[in-house]
């Protein structure tokens, strides 16, 4: 199988699949609460610890499911993903719910091997199926004047105890530039390891940004909403000091509690050594997006 966008990295960079699923052990009772990271992957050679079943199946983050780490395990499969819609509206020509087969029909599904990196200072490598965002945007058809792609994560409070408790203003909302949306880098992922999505990663489809910190890349999408304006995130709206919109990776600025400098690869162990942070997580193709802004305000 062939990878795009791989930037140098091979399947043996690959996070083992026990590994990626169960992301969030080595950070317990490190970081504590912060930002969700949704999405990440360590390379092969870091992974020297996989973890085990159990690990896998009961550590995962999803706020909507609980802020234990055995909540989204425990509480995702409640989650109804068939059938599933998503709403288009906004400044698109062909506004309306579409199916979500209706939505993705004609459109190539790709496999995309994508460093990931938490805002939490973790990271990993992961193969994704999915579809670039602006092969969607091109089908919907974006109109002139539109700047921003808003995205808005499935509400089902009776599925999810993480709503009835309030632990955000939920529903969870995020939000891209146009020309970032519009990057071939971005897809819209339904799978992860050539399997569909798993319910506590986003069901049934997801957005992935990998220049940018994890929490950008929203799960269980349901509305997309094309606009002039900057749209609400929710980290932001939760806490504008330490969650920017832009959210780029850029080790040069620190989180307000930690560094962003280094990472810890998952699967390696808690003892495992730290390796550098790169600029947009390695993705030098999309410096040209951000030239003229300052980075260290715009975050």
């Amino acid at each position: 199988m062939a990878y795009r966008w791989t930037n140098n990295l091979t399947k043996a960079d690959i996070t083992p699949k026990a590994a990626y699923l169960n992301r969030r052990q080595i950070l317990a009772g490190t970081i504590g609460l912060g930002a969700i990271g949704l999405a990440g992957g360590a390379s092969a050679q870091d992974a020297l610890e996989p973890n085990t079943l159990e690990e896998i199946t009961s550590y995962n983050n999803f706020y909507e499911f609980g802020t234990g780490k055995s909540d989204p395990a425990d509480n995702a499969h409640k989650l109804v993903t068939s059938p599933w819609s998503i709403k288009v509206d906004g400044m698109v020509d062909n506004p309306g719910t579409y199916a979500l087969d209706d939505l993705l029909a004609g459109l190539s599904v790709e496999d995309r091997l994508y460093r990931f990196r938490c805002v939490e200072a973790w990271s990993m490598v992961i193969p994704w199926n999915g579809i670039e965002m602006a092969d969607i945007l091109n089908k919907v058809g974006v109109q002139s004047g539109a700047k921003y792609v808003a995205f808005e994560t499935v509400v089902q409070p009776e599925n999810m105890i993480g709503v009835q408790r309030r632990v955000l203003d939920f529903p969870y909302v995020e939000g891209l530039r146009l020309d970032e949306a519009m990057h071939p880098l971005t897809i819209m992922a339904t799978g992860i390891y050539d399997e569909p999505m798993a319910n506590q990663n986003g069901a049934p489809i997801r957005l992935v940004v990998p220049w940018k910190y994890g929490f950008k890349s929203i799960k269980s999408i349901v509305g997309i909403t094309l606009t002039d304006q900057e749209p609400p995130t929710s980290w932001n709206k939760a806490n504008a000091r330490e969650y920017g919109f832009y959210s780029n990776v850029n080790p040069t600025v620190d989180h307000p509690r930690w560094s962003q400098a280094s990472e810890r690869r998952i699967g390696g162990g808690l003892f495992a050594s730290r390796q550098d942070t790169l600029m947009f997580n390695g993705y030098p193709e999309v410096a040209s997006l951000y030239e003229g802004q300052d980075l260290t305000v715009d975050i």
